[in-house]
């Protein structure tokens, strides 16, 4: 099973490309941090300071401006985001999860909540390289 979240960003693939896989950049959108710059075979640290979370991400492949393939989760999950630029302002950014549990008592649950911050981190990527705005990202609320 998997799960596809889709947004349009006018801005080029390699400014998309870039807030992913800068530390500096990452935490105007997304994580806080980022303990170094995104490539094929590192395995990166995540931090969300307000939720005191962290995440280890295992880069499995990089393709620049192009696509960004990962690992995560308890379960492994491969999450794989493609940018295709549509025009010269504007690119099509997808992001596809999978490895849910479809058995898991819990799926229905899981595969809402993660497509609920899938939509948000793009909005907040919208937000952050259309109009400079980065104050967005932690904002999610979950009761």
């Amino acid at each position: 099973m998997n799960n596809v979240t889709k947004m349009k960003i006018n801005k080029s693939a390699n400014e998309v490309f870039e807030a992913f896989v800068d530390p500096a950049k990452i935490g105007k959108f997304w994580f806080s941090s980022s303990s170094e710059r995104w490539e094929q075979g590192k395995t990166i640290t995540l931090r969300y300071d307000e939720y005191g979370a962290e995440a280890n991400i295992k880069i499995l492949e990089i393709v620049k401006n192009k696509k960004i393939v990962f690992q995560w989760g308890e379960e492994g999950n491969i999450v794989t985001i493609t940018l295709q630029e549509v025009d010269q302002d504007g690119s099509i950014i997808e992001i596809v999860e999978e490895g849910f549990n479809e058995i898991d008592d819990q799926f229905l649950s899981h595969i809402i909540d993660n497509k609920e911050g899938w939509v948000y981190v793009l909005t907040c990527l919208k937000g952050y390289l259309e109009f400079g705005i980065d104050q967005l990202r932690a904002g999610l609320v979950k009761d």
